[in-house]
C-alpha cells in the first residue's frame, strides 16, 4: 500500500464518528482544547499534505479550523442530495475566507464581451448521446495543471479548452503555455486573477500559444516581461463563443464539438473528495461564480439510498436508489485533489451556477485577425 493510501485509510478510521460529535461541540463551545481523535487526525494531514506551522500558537489556531472544517464536511455530507463525500482534503486548514481569496476570483465577472450567447441543436445535427468522456480520446485531454497560489484557474482551462479541441479536429497532441497567458495578458490581473474571455483575447492577440515546453508555468507574472514573441506557435482558434444557458444544448455541444470552459461557485470544492455534488442553492448560490474549469464529459450514476434524520435505524429510506445524471470535470488543483484531479456535478439542476458562462473556442490554422480589446 502506498504511503499516500496508507495515510487515508488511517484518516479515514479516525474520522469516522469524529465529525459528528465535534458539530455539537462547536456549538456550544468557544475555540479549546480538542479530542485526542482529532489531534491525530490533524496529524496525520499534516505528514499527508506536509504542513507544518511557526509556532504553537499557530499550529492551535490551525487544528481549531480544521476542527471546524470537519464539522462543516460532516454537514454537507448529510444535506447533499447526489452521491459526493466530503471530509478532509488539501484545503482542510484553510478558512472559507482564506480559500476564497488564494483560489477563488476577486471580483465578480461582467458580462463577456462582445459575445453573445450561440449554438443550438442545429450546429451538431444528431442527439445528445446518454454519456460522453472526452478523457478517454487519445491527444485531447492533457494532465491535471496545478495552480497552486496562483489564482490562473481562468487560464488553466482555456489551455485545456484549446488542447482539446486541437486535438479533436486535428489529431495533435498539444500542451500549450499557461504563463504566456498570465505574462502576455492586457485584460486579466496575472496570478491576481481573470476571466476565461480575458485568456481568449490573449490568444486572439498573439495569434496563437507557444507550449508548454517552451513557455514553462512558473505560477508568477513578471511586469512588461511578455516572452511570446520568442517562441513559436502551436496552436490558433479562430474565435470564442457562449453557449446558451441550458444544460442540454450545453451537452450536445460538449458531445460534438468538444470539451467547454465553465465558472461556477466552487464554496463545496474545499471539502470535496468524491462524488457526485447536487446542492441546493443556498449552500452553493448559482448566481456567484468564482472559479473556471474545463467541461470534459457527462454520465449517469447510481444514487444511494438515503435515511432521513428524524427515521430511526431500519425505517424507510426518504430517496430511494435511483440514476444520478452528472457532469464531469477538470480543476487545476493537481490530481491529489478530489477524484485524480477532476469532480463531478449533478447535471440537470444548474448546480454551483454551470450554465452561466459556458465559452469555448473555436480553433482553426493561423489566420491574419484585427487585434481584439478588452473592454474599458
Amino acid at each position: 500500500m502506498a504511503p499516500t493510501t496508507h495515510l487515508s485509510y488511517l484518516q479515514a478510521l479516525l474520522v469516522a464518528g469524529l465529525a459528528h460529535s465535534l458539530r455539537g461541540s462547536l456549538r456550544a463551545q468557544a475555540p479549546g482544547p480538542q479530542p485526542l481523535e482529532l489531534k491525530e487526525v490533524f496529524a496525520l494531514f499534516q505528514l499527508q499534505y506536509n504542513r507544518s506551522y511557526s509556532n504553537p500558537a499557530e499550529h492551535a489556531r490551525r487544528l481549531d479550523i480544521f476542527a471546524r472544517n470537519l464539522a462543516q464536511a460532516q454537514q454537507l455530507q448529510e444535506e447533499d442530495l447526489g452521491t459526493a463525500k466530503f471530509g478532509v482534503t488539501p484545503f482542510s486548514d484553510l478558512t472559507e475566507e482564506e480559500f476564497r481569496q488564494v483560489y477563488g476570483q476577486q471580483k465578480a465577472p461582467g458580462r463577456a464581451p462582445n459575445v453573445s450567447r450561440k449554438a443550438g441543436p442545429k450546429e451538431w445535427g444528431r442527439p445528445v448521446p446518454a454519456t460522453c468522456d472526452w478523457r478517454k480520446m487519445a491527444n485531447v485531454i492533457k494532465p491535471v495543471r496545478n495552480q497552486k497560489n496562483c489564482k490562473c484557474c481562468w487560464a488553466m482551462a482555456v489551455a485545456g479548452n484549446i488542447e482539446a479541441l486541437w486535438g479533436i479536429k486535428y489529431s495533435q497532441s498539444v500542451e500549450v503555455s499557461v504563463q504566456e497567458l498570465l505574462d502576455c495578458g492586457r485584460c486579466g490581473d496575472g496570478c491576481g486573477g481573470g476571466f476565461v474571455w480575458d485568456a481568449f483575447i490573449t490568444v486572439l492577440n498573439n495569434s496563437g500559444l507557444a507550449s508548454e515546453k517552451d513557455y514553462p508555468f512558473q505560477g508568477n507574472v513578471k511586469a512588461h516581461k511578455c516572452q511570446a514573441k520568442k517562441h513559436t506557435n502551436v496552436a490558433w482558434i479562430q474565435d470564442f463563443i457562449m453557449l446558451q444557458d441550458d444544460e442540454q444544448i450545453i451537452a450536445g455541444y460538449l458531445a460534438t464539438q468538444g470539451p467547454i470552459t465553465v465558472t461556477i461557485n466552487m464554496k463545496l470544492l474545499q471539502h470535496y473528495q468524491k462524488g457526485v455534488i447536487r446542492a441546493k442553492s443556498n449552500d452553493c448560490d448559482p448566481h456567484r461564480v468564482n472559479h473556471s474549469v474545463l467541461l470534459v464529459g457527462f454520465g449517469k450514476g447510481k444514487s444511494v439510498a438515503r435515511m432521513p434524520a428524524e427515521t430511526p435505524q431500519g425505517g424507510a429510506p426518504a430517496h430511494p436508489s435511483r440514476s444520478i445524471p452528472y457532469w464531469i470535470l477538470k480543476n487545476s488543483w493537481g490530481s491529489n485533489w478530489g477524484e485524480e484531479g477532476y469532480f463531478r456535478l449533478h447535471r440537470g439542476s444548474n448546480t454551483c451556477g454551470i450554465t452561466k458562462y459556458p465559452l469555448t473556442a473555436r480553433v482553426d490554422k493561423q489566420t491574419k485577425k484585427q487585434p481584439v480589446s478588452c473592454p474599458p
